[in-house]
């Protein structure tokens, strides 16, 4: 089979961390070129692993590469994938979709006139734990879901950047703060879990601690709560947080009729099952990849190439297609209008 001609847009952490060795290991692609606005990033990217540098987006979009990841930032995400989409590559666009529900919605809808594939790298849906928590939740093994908590938190942007004043804090690059950053994983692994989607939600939105290096309190949101309510009235909260100086938190619980699910919550057994009866059942799928090992050069498979490729290759439904995917953003956006507005939004 002949290899696919993959490309990457954007040469920061994401791309040298997570897109550029996960196509590297994948044989059923070629990495032929990197672009980046510093030059000296995308040829960086191109030294290690291979590729050109493209002098322009222009010229990678009139390039015969056959699929794109865009890893640029927020602002850039919808603009950079419809230009791909149009130019006939198939893209995989880093979260989060976009800094609109109108760019969401052009982008998906651009997918679907183009017949190219639009995925985004909402990476939890492979995680081992939350994987095999689907099934048991799925096979009754809970019962009926009545409650979650989940929370994504960890010491913020800055750490996984190298960068003090990251464009993570800059509401004109990024749009969004915590939430768009680790909410928006959360709140799809919920539509994974509890296979139907979040309607209601309630959220508080504060800029706590980040500051800038000036002493000013970054442009976005450094925390954000939220109580969710799904299509069955199950019904939680999620926090993401970037004020975490402890330990990573991307935990979660499920709480059924008949007992519960709790997700890397322990440090021994990322699955534990507690039934109502008593009996506990402790699993270990996985072990947690966190940001400070890939930043030791733990460089683990996440699964989101893997699938770009497959969904490519195979021309089957994803669970990272666009189409899915926009029902993360829509709690994403609902969050920041109930924060602004004081109440709870039907979505």
């Amino acid at each position: 089979m002949q290899q696919l001609k993959v490309a990457i847009v954007g040469c920061g952490k994401i791309a040298s961390l997570r897109h550029a060795p996960e196509y590297s290991l994948n044989p059923a692609c070629e990495i032929v070129g990197f672009y980046d606005v510093d030059p000296s990033r995308a040829k960086a990217l191109a030294n290690q692993y291979g590729g050109r540098v493209f002098s322009s987006i222009n010229e990678l979009a009139a390039s015969d590469t056959d699929a794109v990841s865009i890893c640029t930032a927020n602002i850039h995400h919808a603009q950079n994938t419809i230009q791909m989409l149009k130019s006939g590559k198939h893209v995989l666009c880093e979260k989060p979709m976009a800094t609109t529900l109108d760019e969401c919605e052009e982008m998906a809808h651009t997918a679907e006139m183009t017949g190219k594939r639009l995925l985004i790298g909402l990476n939890q849906r492979f995680m081992g734990a939350h994987v095999e928590a689907k099934k048991r939740i799925q096979s009754g093994e809970i019962g009926r879901p009545l409650t979650f908590d989940t929370r994504f938190a960890h010491p913020g942007p800055e750490i996984w950047t190298g960068m003090a004043n990251t464009w993570f804090f800059d509401k004109n690059i990024a749009a969004f703060g915590a939430m768009a950053d680790l909410g928006v994983h959360k709140a799809d692994l919920l539509h994974y879990l509890l296979d139907e989607h979040i309607v209601k939600v309630h959220a508080v939105t504060k800029t706590l601690n980040k500051r800038l290096p000036s002493g000013e309190l970054i442009g976005v949101d450094d925390n954000c709560f939220c109580i969710l309510t799904s299509e069955s009235g199950a019904t939680g909260t999620l926090h993401a947080g970037w004020t975490n100086y402890g330990q990573e938190d991307n935990s979660t619980c499920i709480f059924g009729t008949e007992g519960t699910i709790k997700l890397y919550s322990d440090p021994e057994h990322s699955l534990i099952i507690e039934h109502k009866d008593g009996t506990i059942t402790r699993l270990n799928p996985d072990k947690q990849l966190t940001n400070d090992e890939q930043l030791a050069g733990n460089i683990r498979n996440t699964g989101v190439i893997d699938e770009f490729i497959r969904a490519i290759t195979t021309g089957k439904t994803s669970r990272l297609d666009a189409s899915e995917s926009i029902f993360a953003m829509r709690v994403m956006f609902a969050a920041a209008e109930s924060s602004k507005s004081g109440t709870s939004i039907h979505i």
